[in-house]
């Protein structure tokens, strides 16, 4: 029987203590007594109104038609990437407390993204980057674009390289060379599906070639990400886990990779982890943006075509192999070949 327990004191401590927790905690405080059950509800029901604690511009809630009682899905958030090895992750994140203190109130208050990695400390000195018309790509250096091509087991093949400003520039975040770091603009919801699990759906319409959202994650080396990868496969078999572990790789013309770089979502992220997989493509097409005197590139998501209030927003992982063992393809595509796509392929 759960025992009574109350006070005004003990309140103030749960709604500061409680939104730290993860859900097996969160549960156990909430057994314990009602006062700590009201909390906890609050709590819950603020995570599952926005997955980006009130990080971006517009909240993005969980929605779950199935109704399997599993209200949002933990993580810790971020805007940007971070390198895991020089910034190890923080163990816990305040959310679900009082969403009027986390709330970003307006586009000024955004951070500039900052890379983990600086190269030469190259940048422009432009106070206003010239405005981008087609077929001109403006007087500022950072803007020009670089053509190449990217693939991977988590990425779709071929692409243009896109060149922004970066943190030794003197332009500010509203520069129009900073297009994908204001964070998420445009307003999304997260909905589970019982086969595919939770996926990203717009709660807009997007015109076609709109800036959605990046790929944010820890940047990882490659030993630390097979390792990873070994440990979420063994997870993952127990339906217990659903990594989000993407890898990109850069090629020259020649068709050589260059460049491997590994993105781990899967405990800290934002919510681009939810954009799942198509096997026809999707409708979201995948950017490598670089910012310039920054080493490592990003993964930006772009709309590959218009995209109506609604529509879940996919993306092609690679190309699966059918004939090898992996997790099954719920997309649904006329073209479904039935497997994910894995490192393997």
């Amino acid at each position: 029987m759960r025992r009574t327990c109350g006070g005004a004191d003990l309140r103030q401590w749960a709604e500061l203590v409680l939104p730290w927790l993860p859900p097996p905690d969160l549960a156990a405080a909430a057994s314990t007594c009602k006062a700590l059950s009201r909390v906890a509800k609050s709590v819950s029901s603020r995570r599952a109104s926005d997955a980006a604690r009130g990080l971006e511009r517009h909240p993005i809630p969980f929605l779950d038609p199935t109704g399997d009682g599993q209200p949002y899905s933990y993580f810790l958030y971020t805007r940007f990437p971070v390198l895991a090895l020089s910034s190890p992750a923080p163990s816990a994140q305040p959310w679900g407390g009082d969403s009027d203190k986390n709330r970003i109130l307006d586009a000024s208050s955004l951070a500039v993204f900052a890379s983990p990695i600086t190269g030469s400390g190259a940048g422009c000195g432009c106070n206003a980057c010239a405005p981008l018309a087609v077929g001109d790509y403006g007087r500022c250096p950072c803007s020009s674009p670089k053509m190449g091509s990217f693939s991977s087991s988590n990425a779709g093949n071929g692409t243009d390289l896109m060149t922004e400003c970066g943190t030794n520039c003197s332009c500010g975040v509203e520069c129009v060379n900073r297009l994908t770091q204001r964070g998420v603009s445009v307003k999304l919801r997260i909905v589970k599906d019982r086969n595919k699990g939770w996926g990203l759906h717009a709660a807009q319409f997007i015109h076609r070639g709109q800036f959605v959202c990046e790929y944010a994650g820890e940047f990882l080396t490659t030993e630390e990400a097979r390792t990873r990868q070994r440990t979420y496969d063994e997870l993952a078999c127990g339906g217990g886990l659903h990594p989000a572990l993407l890898v990109v790789r850069e090629h020259l013309p020649s068709g050589k990779a260059c460049l491997r770089v590994n993105i781990d979502a899967t405990k800290v992220g934002n919510i681009a982890r939810f954009v799942n997989h198509s096997c026809d493509g999707g409708n979201l097409s995948t950017v490598l943006v670089r910012n310039s005197g920054s080493l490592l590139p990003r993964l930006c998501f772009f709309a590959a075509k218009d995209v109506v209030d609604g529509e879940e927003l996919t993306f092609g992982y690679g190309v699966a192999d059918p004939t090898k063992q992996g997790r099954p393809c719920f997309c649904g595509s006329s073209c479904c070949v039935g497997r994910l796509p894995s490192e393997e392929t």
